[in-house]
Order: C-alpha cells, then structure tokens, then sequence
C-alpha cells in the first residue's frame, strides 16, 4: 500500500475507531483499496451550456467497506503474557476478557522492551528502526533510524483506516514523537491529528504531573486540571 503518515498509542492508551454506514454496493466495487488515498471516480466534461439544465455528479466519499469492524487497540505500558488473565495471566481483566472474545487474538507481537519503539512497531507494522524510532522519543538523535522522526513514506494505522473512511481517535499517552517536535509552536507534521486521527485527548511524551497534566484536546493546551482533594 502506498501511505503517508503514521498513529500512537497510550498508558492506557486506547485508539477508537467508530464504524460509518456502508456504501452503495455499486461504488464500493468500484473503489481499489489497494492504494492509497483512494482514487475518486473520473467524470466527463460538462457540456450543458445552460446552468440550469445541468446535472452534478454524486458526492464521492470513502467509507468502510460493507460489514467492516470497529478497531479498538488498548496498549499497556509494561504488560505481558503473565499479566492479563485474557492469555493465562494473573491479574483477573474481565473487561479486556470480553472484548478478546469477540476479536481476534495474536500472541507473536514484536516488542522491544522499550515504550517508543514498541508503540511504533504495533502502529505501523514495521520494525521500529525502519519507523526510525530505535530508541525512545527524549534520546532520540540523528543517527539514521533512530531520529524519533517518522518517515513520510511509513503510514500508521490511523491514516491508513481514515483514508479506508473511518472516524478515529487516539486518548491518552503519545510518546511517538521527537522531543523537539512537541511545543504546541510545531513542527506538528508528527501530531497525532497529522498520523490520521480525526480526535486526540492525552499527553505528548513519556509522561506527565499526576496531579496537573499537560492535556491537549487536538492542538490545544485543555484547561482542565486534575486538582488533589485533601481531607482531614
């Protein structure tokens, strides 16, 4: 496939995807997926002379092909086999259980051991260091694949269901991108509302104060602060 673009991921970090309404069967046999973004459809020249008498053509729009699944990707920091009781771990996760059995479950993800990396492998379905995210975002340097620094020909899975017609969404942690790259004065190419997803509400970097965290809603610095509640 050929993309632009990339995704990131959370501690809890959970990418949601909301499934739109399906096509008219006519179009979507029409529509090669294999390329990306979708081609529209080409149409004639308009030869009426009188404006009036003129027919448009339809609005074309990309949607999910018919019968296409919500995608929801919950990633845990520091989380393994022997965690979740979905693949025989310890810990009771029924919730997580649930969503298992009625999905599709793999137990052969690359990781890295590490945050950055890891998240970008799950993203793009590349190894990290074709991601150039060989080692996490705040010691990234200019050493090829190790730049912190996406390539635009590596497209992620955000970009890749938004230009399939999908509303996506990313919450929570996004340590995707190179420190130099996360003042809200930009580069923000590597944002995640510019590696496909329409919503982001988190934090960009490895971490934040507990108590007052640095938020955004999109681009924009949220105002809302988690405030300690002391008693006596």
């Amino acid at each position: 496939m050929k993309t632009r673009y990339r995704f990131g991921a959370a501690l809890i970090f959970a990418m949601v995807t909301s499934l739109c309404s399906s096509i008219g069967m006519a179009q979507e046999a029409e529509l090669d997926r294999t390329e990306l973004p979708i081609k529209g459809p080409t149409y004639p020249p308009i030869t009426t002379l009188d404006a009036r008498d003129a027919k448009a053509p339809p609005v074309f729009e990309v949607k999910p092909p018919k019968g296409a699944p919500n995608v929801v990707i919950i990633l845990l920091d520091d989380l393994g086999f022997g965690g979740a009781s979905t693949f025989g771990g310890v810990i009771e996760t029924p919730n997580i259980d649930e969503l298992a059995s009625h999905g599709l479950m793999y137990n052969q993800f690359h990781t890295t051991a590490l945050c950055s990396p890891t998240r970008q492998a799950l993203k793009t379905g590349r190894n990290h260091h074709s991601a150039n995210q060989a080692k996490i975002t705040e010691v990234a340097t200019s050493f090829p694949g190790a730049t912190g620094m996406l390539p635009n020909d590596v497209a992620g899975i955000g970009e890749i269901l938004r230009l399939n017609g999908y509303s996506t969404g990313a919450f929570g942690k996004w340590h995707e991108t190179a420190v130099w790259e996360i003042s809200p004065s930009g580069p923000v190419a590597r944002w995640p509302n510019y590696q496909g997803f329409d919503e982001f509400y988190g934090f960009m970097g490895g971490e934040t104060n507990q108590w007052s965290p640095s938020v955004f809603q999109t681009r924009t610095r949220s105002k809302s602060r988690m405030t300690p509640t002391i008693t006596s």
